[in-house]
């Protein structure tokens, strides 16, 4: 069991509590699809005497490991949890019927699930049983972990991130193509790391032919991401990083008439190829829903990042600034024509935050419209 902090002032307590449910939730970074991230935290007599996370579809929840770690010492109990417990049988069971049987006394909910199957009939279910239920500790802390899992159920997509890294003056690369590096090492680190909660990155076929990205988390242990690949002709390296598929699987979506032989050589190096109709950054989005997938990172040159903003695929921009300037007036930017003519047609990004990345710096926001 583990002694806690400030159990004399309630709600700094449970502040604690949630974050540690967070805490824990975050293990499973990455692995979840289409779940979210659940962490669980019991407590009894002022001690941790359980805990436990959600590890992957298909596994039991976050509250079944914790009462498990629990044993006995859950009577009585107050629960502490950042998604409000199912109440529907699915792949496992109701967490809500474990805990009442486990006879927990309390049970503290950092947010409600946006999900309709659930959707505050778990908290009813508890109270129904005679338990008591508080909501909303550290809600916007909850959200933010899922908010990949509550755009896919609100907005039937997966949540779009477009992440570039540019100069001070808004170049992504020399004149010449040239880019490696603009950010310090320290940034690129931070790429990683954010890759590791994505379940796919995407980028078109001019950054494979100029760039040969390997698009991976860099960190042994953590998992890749998909790497996905957007080639309306299939004219394209037939050696590339992606195609070692060693380190992580490589999807290349193409169209029906693309090159035959480009495709049946990816295909032979183990590289998933499907053509979509048409092929576009709304349809790949579709594509990546079916295929369960929560978040999807765009690390495209600017005029697929365009394409992908106009159709309304992106909703978090993650923009990596170096204090670099290298001029040229053809030198590209990060995101191509969007066709706006007038200042106040400009996309804003709202719940901007700023960070210090080593001597880089990331602006991290959510995109909006005029009309918002």
């Amino acid at each position: 069991m583990i002694p806690l902090n400030d159990p004399e002032r309630p709600a700094e307590f449970d502040r604690q509590m949630m974050f540690r449910c967070l805490e824990l939730a975050r293990r499973a970074l990455g692995k979840t699809a289409p779940n979210p991230l659940v962490g669980c935290v019991i407590v009894r007599d002022n001690m941790i005497v359980g805990e436990g996370f959600h590890p992957g579809a298909g596994q039991p929840h976050a509250e079944v490991f914790a009462l498990r770690d629990a044993g006995e010492r859950a009577v009585g109990a107050t629960v502490y949890v950042n998604l409000e417990p199912c109440n529907h049988y699915g792949r496992t069971p109701p967490c809500t019927e474990a805990l009442i049987q486990a006879k927990v006394a309390k049970v503290v909910v950092g947010m409600i699930d946006p999900n309709p199957l659930v959707a505050g009939q778990g908290i009813e279910r508890l109270k129904q049983a005679g338990i008591e239920v508080i909501v909303g500790v550290e809600q916007d802390a909850c959200q933010l972990l899922n908010e990949g899992f509550v755009h896919r159920i609100l907005h039937h997509q997966p949540l779009g991130i477009l992440k570039y890294a540019m100069t001070l003056d808004g170049k992504i690369a020399t004149t010449t193509g040239h880019s490696a590096w603009i950010t310090s090492p320290t940034a690129r680190q931070q790429v990683h790391q954010l890759r590791v909660a994505c379940d796919a990155v995407i980028v078109g076929g001019n950054t494979v032919r100029r760039d040969n990205p390997h698009l991976t988390t860099h960190q042994a242990g953590e998992p890749n991401p998909l790497r996905v690949v957007m080639s309306r002709k299939l004219d394209l390296p037939l050696e590339a990083n992606l195609w070692d598929i060693t380190a992580a699987n490589t999807l290349v979506l193409t169209t029906k008439d693309a090159d035959p032989d480009c495709q049946e050589q990816l295909q032979k190096k183990g590289v998933e190829v499907v053509a979509l109709s048409p092929l576009t950054p709304a349809t790949v989005m579709n594509h990546l829903y079916d295929r369960q997938f929560l978040n999807v990172l765009w690390e495209c040159g600017g005029t697929l990042a365009a394409q992908a903003i106009a159709e309304g695929v992106i909703q978090k921009i993650w923009a990596f600034i170096a204090p670099k300037i290298i001029g040229g007036e053809t030198a590209p930017s990060p995101v191509g024509d969007l066709g706006f003519t007038q200042m106040n047609e400009a996309l804003t990004l709202k719940r901007v935050t700023l960070h210090s990345i080593g001597s880089d710096y990331l602006i991290e926001g959510y995109l909006s419209s005029p009309s918002d």
